[in-house]
């Protein structure tokens, strides 16, 4: 039996996507037991739960040595928050867990991968359930985190790799959070920013990714109207800044905020079921 415990490090899930997660798990993945924290319900603003409810259970559900995987159920602000004591008190048990989202959580994915703890991997949020497709996002989290191999982005090779969204990435960078992502290759996807807001980050992104073995542009989605066009796509924009601080530009990257964001084991984890 696989235990996945989940909770909500940014804001909180709604009651009828989490039942819809559970009715899939019930119907399709009778080996999965799996179970949201009552957190993931809470409501603090746009938090779920204040700051110390938050870390209370990400630290029940990491510390619990019942619980194979930690699931994130929503992104959202908020994991950086929480991100120093949660890392700093997470016990022997989360040592072999895998932790899984992305968006702001990836936060949390890095501050565990720069701290040698547990196995942080980028995929669907159980809260991706509503959207378009998105029960097939939550089918290819569950395969994977049943199997290990299921719904791997197809570019993962022999280098160690690393998936953000860009602007988390952007604001771990500098920070006693971010990993040394030396030699990997890492996968960028954005979604809501302005075309010249991606410019920007990936200016800042790179100047600090010197040293890396390349960059993967993912999906930029939801980009708003602005008063002028910029001018470059977000691959022109990759490859400019890549160019500029000499960092290999390698295509790009099947990850996104939609429900056919592939999954992204941090490190050589996906190596060996993607050769």
């Amino acid at each position: 039996m696989l235990r996945i415990a989940i909770c909500a490090p940014g804001k909180p899930i709604l009651r009828d996507r989490a039942a819809a997660v559970e009715a899939l798990a019930a119907e399709e993945f009778p080996d999965v037991d799996l179970r949201f924290h009552p957190q993931c319900f809470a409501e603090a603003g746009h938090f779920a739960g204040d700051d110390a409810t938050r870390l209370a259970a990400f630290l029940d559900c990491a510390n619990d040595p019942a619980v194979d995987a930690v699931w994130f159920a929503m992104g959202g602000y908020g994991a950086n928050r929480i991100a120093r004591e949660a890392v700093a008190r997470l016990g022997e048990a989360a040592r072999g867990k895998t932790f899984l989202g992305y968006s702001d959580t990836g936060t949390l994915l890095g501050a565990l991968y720069r701290s040698g703890m547990g196995r942080p991997v980028h995929g669907p949020l159980a809260g991706d359930v509503r959207r378009d497709g998105g029960a097939d996002a939550v089918r290819r989290v569950l395969h994977y985190l049943s199997d290990g191999r299921t719904g791997l982005e197809p570019s993962i090779g022999g280098r160690p790799v690393a998936a953000f969204n860009l602007m988390t990435l952007a604001m771990l960078v500098g920070t006693e959070f971010m990993p040394d992502l030396a030699g990997h290759v890492v996968m960028v996807e954005e979604v809501a920013e302005h075309l010249y807001a991606v410019d920007r980050l990936m200016f800042h992104v790179t100047e600090n990714l010197r040293g890396i073995a390349g960059l993967r542009m993912g999906r930029v989605s939801a980009v708003p109207d602005n008063d002028r066009p910029f001018g470059a796509d977000e691959v022109a924009i990759a490859r400019y800044w890549c160019e500029r601080t000499g960092i290999p530009y390698l295509g790009r990257a099947d990850i996104g905020h939609d429900a056919a964001n592939k999954i992204v084991p941090f490190g050589l984890a996906g190596h060996a079921a993607a050769t």
